[in-house]
């Protein structure tokens, strides 16, 4: 995730995850709402599973409908997701991402007239289906399947396969969407007495309002245009600037841009917090929804000003740190056991290398106490090898009550519905959902309740779905 630092050269701070968002929204995994059944065939085995589209609860408010990019990783029970880019997520890679997005923008649930989505599929194919949500749910998600993760699926149901086989000859590459809402660069840094920026505002919302930080308000800082006026609103393409008083003391403010608008359908969600492994979705629909995006700036009188920011590469296995010095003074840093130098008004970007799927914790310090940490998951790649019962032929697990059990092929005729409460993902951990459940509670309920949970401890859940 892009990652904003708010450090002036003299001082220490530490970036927390909960603050190193790219801009965008931010949801909570509600679960699987409408499916049916797939199979995967492979070498191992062939494998039943749910198949369909997930419901997210946006934070602010909102709900967002996503679809499975990432077949053979765990979902967690009430993982937390985070907007991201193409390039930020395991379709960085995938020429074929933009046929996913066609599928998404011509079948369920942006096309939900089943009769004219049955007869766009008798027109290219011949055949004549019967479509309902859950099976255009189901072909959808199959077809998804076979351009994100390259695998060999198809829907249980013949009208879904249908549907499936239909959408996957007939799509074209698009062009990715547009993020809800991001600022480009989220760190600057400068003089006391002038205007840091520009920061450029990207955004689909047709105006998104600026909030000040109280830092910002209590120093006299101001976010202005160009031009200097004061600025409470922003649209796509504006800039805004920190105006920083002449005189004013060493520090650092923040600003943030917040606005309801519709996701646009396409955009990849990657795991954050706790859960941060869960499987990678993207955008089916969306309600209008809460997106904000924040900057932050640091200044200083003289000597070196820095700002860092850190993003996703999964072109390169790692994470980009930036930093920037529009100080009077060289500013020195140690990164990843390496030592840098940047020049006055320069900046460079070193790439830290990070194990997929493995958490990082990456940090950069310089003089004066200077000290900002980056944490994450990389989360780049769709699974390679079989696990937890997704793909292959090995037994499965049993699942707790609340969840679908998907069965070995030969066994039921693949159970269908869409129950609110249920995750029936492709996969599900067979650990981490209670370690995570226990993590809430303590947070949360407090001892008493965590004593509760574990006098109640549910059936071990099933590896995968």
């Amino acid at each position: 995730m892009l990652a904003a630092g708010a450090v002036a050269g003299a001082g220490t701070a530490v970036a927390d995850e909960n603050n190193q968002q790219p801009g965008g929204a931010t949801a909570t995994l509600d679960g699987l709402k409408v499916y049916s059944s797939a199979v995967i065939r492979g070498e191992g085995g062939n494998k039943k599973i749910s198949a369909g589209l997930f419901e997210m609860k946006v934070d602010g408010g909102g709900v967002l409908k996503t679809y499975c990019i990432d077949i053979k990783n765990p979902t967690q029970d009430k993982a937390r997701y985070q907007e991201v880019s193409w390039a930020e997520s395991s379709l960085h890679s995938n020429g074929d991402a933009g046929k996913i997005l066609w599928i998404l923008k011509n079948s369920y649930p942006q096309v939900d007239d089943f009769a004219a989505l049955a007869k766009a599929v008798e027109t290219k194919t011949g055949q004549k289906v019967q479509l309902d949500a859950k099976t255009a749910a189901a072909g959808t998600q199959v077809a998804i399947w076979r351009f994100s993760d390259k695998v060999n699926v198809e829907a249980v149901d013949k009208n879904a396969e249908a549907l499936a086989d239909y959408l996957q000859e007939s799509a074209q590459n698009l062009d990715e969407p547009k993020a809800s809402l991001t600022l480009d660069p989220p760190a600057v840094s400068g003089k006391a007495g002038e205007k840091l920026g520009p920061i450029t505002v990207h955004t689909n919302a047709q105006s998104a309002t600026v909030v000040p930080s109280a830092e910002a308000e209590a120093g006299g800082v101001k976010i202005v245009d160009k031009d200097g006026n004061v600025v409470t609103s922003a649209k796509e393409g504006d800039q805004v600037f920190f105006d920083v008083p002449k005189g004013a003391a060493d520090g650092s403010a923040s600003l943030t841009l917040e606005a309801n608008t519709e996701v646009s359908v396409g955009r990849a969600f990657t795991g954050i917090g706790v859960n941060a492994k869960s499987q990678t979705q993207i955008l089916a629909g969306s309600s209008g929804s809460s997106v904000t995006a924040t900057a932050t700036a640091n200044w200083a009188t003289k000597g070196a000003i820095p700002a860092v920011t850190a993003e996703k590469n999964c072109a390169k296995g790692g994470v980009d740190v930036t930093a920037t010095n529009q100080g009077d003074e060289p500013f020195s840093f140690s990164l990843a056991g390496k030592e840098y130098e940047i020049p006055a008004g320069g900046s460079e970007t070193v790439t830290v290398p990070v194990q997929e799927d493995q958490e990082y914790n990456i940090t950069i310090t310089g003089p004066n106490g200077f000290k900002e940490t980056f944490t994450g998951v990389l989360d780049c790649e769709t699974q390679t090898t079989t696990t937890g019962g997704s793909g292959g032929g090995e037994e499965e697990s049993p699942k707790p009550s609340t969840e679908p059990s998907p069965a070995t092929v030969g066994g039921d005729t693949g159970t269908t519905g869409d129950t609110d409460g249920n995750l029936a993902e492709t996969g599900s951990s067979s650990t981490t959902p209670i370690i995570a459940g226990v993590a809430l509670a303590l947070v949360v309920l407090g001892g008493a309740a965590v004593f509760f949970l574990r006098k109640k401890k549910p059936a071990t859940a099933g590896s995968n779905d």
